[in-house]
């Protein structure tokens, strides 16, 4: 833990301190040591939250990207549960920066009981695991109201670059067909309408993430991968066709929205233009 109660005020951690948990008032004892991050532990005892992890460095960047009265922050359900947020804004949103792995079970567990949450995962150990590809436009504009993409998947150089089909040019053989239903036609690349996607892009890519920790996939919050970087990736699922896309959001943009929205699926809903990464097809490099 970051914080103690060290005559009743908050204190980071400093050589051969002694304070109480927040939470349940145990005693708790100062770690700074040269070589570990100074942090509190409970004295004799384990931690009082079973869903708290050991904080890494990156746990603690994080953290201290928000103000110190949003920082590891008690957080009690109607029935008197209680657990320590690693983050709550003043209006309201949770985030929860998750290192290890974890199982569906306490992932739904916590969805529940914070309710108004964000996930923030660290990417950095299955980075190689996860392909980024072509840009996709925005998919509430014009444009996309009549793209059908075929799913990027790595090796497969054709969808990685951008391949997609039009549901009003398939109606012949096959009549009323929607985005939902079309499942083939004449394909398009891309380059055939590369400037349209360009001016409507708004961070939405295609990937493909290898061996993916799937309990994220099913997550019911918002999730976002730090990868390292001045942006994260949004979980998203593109449009009517189920297909799965990130969205890039720039960290600085999350961490301002997450202090003013007060809902966490409002977040980077309210956009500014972004740079383009690079032209509308290929792999993105990061």
């Amino acid at each position: 833990m970051q914080y103690a109660l060290v005559d009743e005020v908050r204190r980071e951690a400093f050589p051969n301190g002694k304070g109480t948990c927040p939470t349940c008032g145990s005693a708790m004892v100062a770690k700074c040591g040269p070589r570990i991050l100074h942090h509190w532990a409970h004295a004799g005892r384990r931690n009082c939250d079973p869903w708290w992890e050991n904080e890494t460095v990156w746990h603690r960047e994080w953290k201290e990207r928000f103000p110190e009265s949003c920082r590891e922050i008690s957080h009690m359900a109607p029935d008197g549960e209680i657990h320590r947020a690693d983050i709550k804004t003043p209006t309201g949103i949770v985030i929860e920066v998750q290192h290890s792995s974890m199982t569906d079970a306490e992932r739904l567990s916590r969805e529940s009981f914070y309710g108004n949450l964000v996930w923030v995962i660290d990417g950095r150990g299955f980075r190689d695991n996860f392909d980024i590809y072509h840009l996709l436009p925005d998919p509430t504009s014009d444009l996309a109201q009549d793209l059908v993409w075929s799913k990027a998947r790595r090796h497969m150089n054709g969808s990685n670059r951008g391949l997609f089909f039009r549901p009003s040019e398939n109606q012949d053989h096959q009549p009323g067909a929607t985005k939902a239903t079309l499942k083939d036609g004449w394909v398009h690349g891309i380059h055939e309408i590369e400037d349209q996607v360009n001016t409507s892009y708004r961070g939405h890519h295609q990937y493909d993430w290898v061996r993916p920790r799937k309990t994220w996939l099913d997550a019911t919050c918002p999730v976002y991968i730090d990868f390292g970087g001045d942006s994260l990736m949004r979980l998203e699922i593109y449009d009517e066709t189920g297909l799965r896309c990130i969205r890039m959001i720039a960290k600085r943009k999350f961490v301002h929205d997450v202090m003013v929205e007060t809902s966490a699926r409002a977040i980077a809903t309210r956009f500014y233009p972004l740079p383009r990464p690079e032209s509308a097809h290929g792999q993105l490099d990061m």
